[in-house]
């Protein structure tokens, strides 16, 4: 049996995955402004991907697991790192409410709903986008520093149990091929 993936490793990949969907979620949110269409189903997805990845299995994996070792470790979570990156999940979960909210207003036929997503997509990737630069090159680098290896092994194993669950239905790997459809369909130049 092959070890568990490192947790800081598991992270940072799936950081890279979440940063593909919200490069595809910007480009849509282009393609519209500059007039080719709202596509309301590839948003829609996006919209899911991010709850479910990128919220529900990586926040949670993060939220559950990693912060209460780092913070039994001594990275502060009050006026610490970990603090931080709680809050800014908190936006997130938040930014991702009112994306949907705004997709259901196109559906209900309100003018303005469709800016308003535009609008909401930007702070999200701008908030996602300096999220994970501080957790890539801040928060996980002090963990790796104060987690021993056998830690860190032992916290893999529980990542890969986090990963077997089902998010609304939906496996990991489902959520990921569903960000490399999305890719593939909506990530490339016109």
């Amino acid at each position: 049996m092959t070890p568990p993936e490192l947790p800081i490793t598991t992270l940072k990949a799936e950081h890279q995955v979440i940063l593909r969907v919200i490069q595809v979620l910007m480009r849509l949110v282009e393609r519209f402004e500059a007039g080719a269409g709202f596509e309301r189903t590839a948003l829609r997805q996006c919209v899911e991907f991010f709850r479910l990845f990128a919220d529900a299995c990586h926040h949670g994996k993060e939220e559950d697991l990693l912060f209460p070792v780092l913070e039994s470790r001594g990275i502060p979570r009050e006026g610490g790192p970990i603090g931080v990156m709680l809050y800014e999940h908190q936006i997130a979960r938040q930014l991702t409410r009112d994306m949907a909210e705004a997709l259901e207003g196109v559906e209900a036929g309100e003018t303005s709903a469709r800016s308003r997503f535009a609008n909401t997509a930007r702070q999200y990737q701008d908030l996602l986008t300096q999220h994970i630069f501080k957790e890539d090159n801040v928060l996980f680098q002090m963990g790796d520093r104060v987690m021993p290896l056998e830690e860190q092994s032992s916290l893999g194993v529980r990542f890969c149990e986090v990963n077997c669950r089902m998010f609304e239905g939906r496996r990991r790997e489902e959520l990921e091929s569903m960000a490399n459809e999305l890719e593939e369909h909506w990530g490339r130049s016109d």
